[in-house]
């Protein structure tokens, strides 16, 4: 079935198709940019973290998604560490209109690859000398709706500033 998908050719009469063809780390970086001396502050940290997603279509059913994460522990404006991960997958979707289409790759494909980057992330700053951390789950569907509704928002904006210029323009 995944070859299918692969080539393109899944059946039409089976339905939507849904499958993860491979998981992988795309991009890693781990920096302690003050060490050893980091190891002996004892003020509390303050943890930043940066999400991003990126999609690339491979073929008409195959999509590349990337989720970015990016986690900075710092004192103050010295950081104590810099974790950066790009998980990736290879996902098989056929099937989907358009709009379900978009949701499958900006909410289900990143639930897949983020429980790979959250243990990546946990062992990288294990491995650095620092306690465990755990990255807290995260809601991409949430994630995900509040991005349409700021396309939403921006698109409106747009089509408001182009009918008030087409308005000014005929007044």
């Amino acid at each position: 079935m995944s070859e299918e998908i692969a080539n393109g050719t899944a059946n039409e009469t089976t339905g939507p198709v849904f499958s993860v063809e491979k998981i992988y780390v795309k991009d890693v970086s781990f920096e302690v940019p003050g060490a050893p001396a980091v190891f002996n502050e004892q003020t509390q940290p303050q943890l930043q973290m940066n999400l991003q997603q990126a999609v690339q279509r491979l073929n008409e059913n195959a999509y590349e998604v990337i989720l970015g994460i990016n986690l900075t522990c710092a004192v103050g404006d010295k950081a104590i560490y810099v974790a950066e991960v790009k998980q990736a997958g290879v996902f098989g979707l056929a099937g989907f209109d358009a709009a379900t289409l978009d949701g499958m790759l900006g909410v289900h494909c990143p639930t897949v690859l983020y429980p790979y980057a959250r243990q990546l992330i946990s062992d990288l700053i294990q491995a650095g000398g620092f306690p465990p951390f755990f990255l807290q789950p995260i809601n991409f569907e949430a994630l995900y709706a509040e991005g349409l509704r700021q396309r939403a928002a921006q698109q409106a904006a747009d089509g408001a500033n182009l009918a008030g210029a087409e308005t000014a323009g005929n007044a």
